[in-house]
């Protein structure tokens, strides 16, 4: 059985696109189970009760994650 966990959208930070069914794919700041909240990649229903699986990542972690991305040539 799977264990309850609460979580609260603190910060909404950006869309990165959207599904036809609704669902967003968003980067948030979000706090679980009522700790300090971090940067949080994932897909959200509309009414954002339910979710997909994604990422958390602190701060740090995500601009180590930026400077990786700008090393990086996407051609």
């Amino acid at each position: 059985m799977a264990e309850e966990f609460s979580f609260k959208i603190t910060k909404e930070l950006k869309v990165i696109s959207t599904e036809k069914s609704g669902w967003t794919l968003e980067l948030n700041e979000v706090s679980w189970n009522g700790r300090e909240a971090k940067l949080d990649l994932r897909a959200w229903s509309p009414d954002h009760k339910k979710m997909g699986k994604g990422l958390t990542l602190s701060r740090e972690s995500l601009i180590a994650l930026k400077n990786a991305l700008n090393e990086m040539s996407f051609e």
